[in-house]
């Protein structure tokens, strides 16, 4: 009887097939790939005038941060995804005390006129570490909560959370653009792990209405005595009449777009890249991907993000627990927003905001915490069984 039951358990565990999600590693490293050879069409020019020389500059770095960045995921997506729960709050206190001393410590390193750095050895943005600290921490809260998650005190507690790591975004960093984000991947986990739909519709519908009336009252209102950001609002409704402010960037970057075509000048041959636009390997790199490859280019970038995040929704979906869709959900909301405004904010659809390209941009820091979130999205595939 024993070995009947032996032999009957082994069948079953056969049965079972356990899941890596090796698409999701493959559009992520392609992605790094293009990115690569984009960053080093755009950066060539600038990295040899102002690095001695050496045109490989920020290709070589981003480079070196890429490939360790794709180890660390996989040595990440080994581990449990469960042992992240446990560690959630540690991660969530973390990232305010890094915050805390960017502001207040001198460690904290200022950059074209932001201080948003911290120098530990190594320097890094540790806002960005608040995203992964909500993306972590939120769900853990909300499968605590349980039943309580219908309560009106459950959802202002949640939101207090993400709004905390946006306040300190946004006060101790100076970082307006990361402090919307983090919010915004709060609330829509609060939208997933709440059982009614329609206060939430009708919290949406009011914020888009809300935003209607504020631009319509910025557009009259505002002047250039009005502050830092009211400025970015001024450049972005009048982009022409604003060049020494800003202005020049957007609509340099405008002309490299309308001058790319449908298949653009071809890979290298940017012309707005040679000083027209200043770093031009960073948030405004989709302008040079449209100038050199045109519109064939961008719509190819878009259909590999669109196959990054169906890949992020396949695991969600299918992720063993609610625990593991959640920060998976998480994880796609971050990306895909972070794409959508930085393409809007390129196509002048929005004012600027300083949000990378994901994976393409130059920056060592987003690489290295976006492709922590795909390890931990990794992470959850390996739980994900299925019957053969």
């Amino acid at each position: 009887m024993t070995a009947k039951r032996t032999v009957k358990s082994n069948r079953r565990r056969k049965s079972r097939e356990v899941y890596f999600d090796y698409n999701l590693l493959a559009s992520v490293i392609l992605l790094i790939c293009f990115g690569l050879i984009m960053l080093y069409s755009a950066s060539y020019y600038d990295a040899f005038r102002h690095h001695k020389g050496n045109y490989m500059f920020f290709f070589r770095k981003q480079a070196l941060i890429s490939l360790a960045s794709v180890l660390m995921a996989v040595v990440i997506s080994r581990f449990d995804y469960h042992l992240f729960a446990r560690f959630s709050g540690l991660i969530y206190g973390l990232s305010l005390v890094l915050m805390a001393m960017v502001r207040f410590s001198p460690l904290g390193v200022k950059s074209n006129g932001s201080k948003r750095w911290l120098n530990l050895g190594v320097q890094f943005q540790p806002s960005e570490l608040a995203k992964i600290a909500v993306i972590l921490f939120v769900p853990m809260a909300i499968i605590k909560m349980g039943k309580q998650m219908r309560s009106l005190k459950a959802v202002v507690i949640l939101l207090a959370i993400g709004g905390i790591q946006a306040f300190g975004a946004k006060v101790l960093t100076d970082n307006l653009s990361t402090a919307l984000i983090i919010m915004a991947i709060a609330c829509v986990l609060i939208y997933l792990g709440h059982p009614k739909n329609a206060p939430f519709v009708i919290a949406a519908a009011s914020a888009f209405v809300l935003i209607g009336i504020t631009v319509i009252f910025l557009k009259t209102n505002v002047n250039a005595n009005s502050g830092f950001r009211a400025q970015r609002v001024i450049t972005w409704l009048n982009p022409e009449e604003s060049l020494a402010e800003g202005g020049f960037q957007v609509v340099q970057g405008l002309y490299a777009i309308g001058s790319g075509g449908f298949f653009g000048k071809g890979l290298g041959n940017s012309e707005q890249k040679l000083s027209t636009i200043p770093e031009a390997q960073n948030d405004m790199i989709f302008s040079i991907i449209c100038e050199e490859l045109g519109v064939f280019g961008a719509v190819l970038v878009l259909l590999m993000f669109g196959y990054l995040v169906y890949r992020l929704f396949f695991i969600a979906q299918n992720a063993p627990d609610l625990y593991g869709t959640l920060i998976v959900s998480g994880i796609l909301v971050h990306i895909a927003l972070q794409v959508i405004l930085n393409i809007c904010v390129v196509l002048n659809i929005i004012p600027t905001t300083g949000i990378t390209l994901p994976f393409i941009s130059y920056g060592g820091t987003s690489v290295v915490f976006l492709m922590a979130e795909i390890g931990i999205a990794l992470s959850v595939s390996r739980s994900i069984k299925f019957k053969k």
